[in-house]
């Protein structure tokens, strides 16, 4: 997902819902109409559908059979628009834009663009028991810090790296510790197209940067790598 600096509040937690993984059946289609009237043109159409028209990409929602986003074809169908509809940094397209991810056990943040203002993807391992592998330090056993297994976890996060161009990686600790140490290994293993793409791992101070501070040292990154790898 790209920046889109007007977004906040309730808006951005039905977008970041949107996106989230494992999905969310928590959803109101009437945040969800209201996130589009805000981000997009909205059309009532007589039959009662909205034709939602974003960028040149449009949408039809049928009239809703419940309160919630029930289905998960209905969820995609949203989630794909979304997708669509989005815009590139000027003068880009999608696999020319400076991605980042930002890692670790209990979630991974996905941005299509280091630029300010820019809204992660955000993907969580299942909760599952069976999904979570043992732990080498006995400390990690302790509920929600459980690890969770890479290819449940990871494999989603490499579906949304598909399109992305050049990769940079955030993460906490390091060796065994570390998420991003653990999937830097698992793409090359498993994807090893994406691993060639990464063009860095960083460890972070995550608790003590804001998500701003967080795409500045991205910018900063890419700003060096450029001047290193013309």
């Amino acid at each position: 997902m790209n920046s889109i600096p007007s977004l906040a509040g309730s808006h951005l937690r039905t977008y970041q819902t949107i996106f989230q993984h494992p999905a969310s059946h928590n959803l109101a289609w009437r945040e969800v109409h209201a996130l589009f009237r805000h981000i997009a043109q909205v059309e009532d159409e007589p039959n009662g559908n909205l034709k939602v028209t974003r960028n040149g990409q449009t949408l039809v929602l049928h009239p809703p059979r419940t309160k919630d986003v029930a289905e998960t074809d209905e969820l995609m169908a949203l989630r794909h628009f979304l997708e669509r509809s989005e815009a590139a940094p000027s003068g880009t397209t999608e696999n020319e834009t400076d991605w980042l991810v930002v890692i670790d056990h209990q979630e991974a943040r996905i941005y299509r663009s280091a630029s300010p203002g820019s809204i992660p993807q955000q993907i969580r391992p299942h909760v599952a028991e069976d999904f979570f592998r043992p732990a080498h330090n006995s400390k990690d056993f302790s509920r929600g810090k459980e690890k969770p297994d890479p290819n449940s976890f990871f494999e989603p996060v490499a579906g949304v790296l598909n399109s992305a161009g050049k990769i940079l990686i955030f993460g906490t600790g390091t060796g065994t510790s570390s998420e991003m140490d653990q999937f830097a290994a698992w793409l090359k293993h498993h994807r090893p197209e994406l691993a060639r793409r990464v063009i860095g791992s960083v460890v972070i101070d995550e608790h003590h940067l804001t998500e701003a501070q967080l795409l500045a040292k991205a910018r900063e990154f890419y700003a060096s790598h450029r001047l290193t790898h013309p």
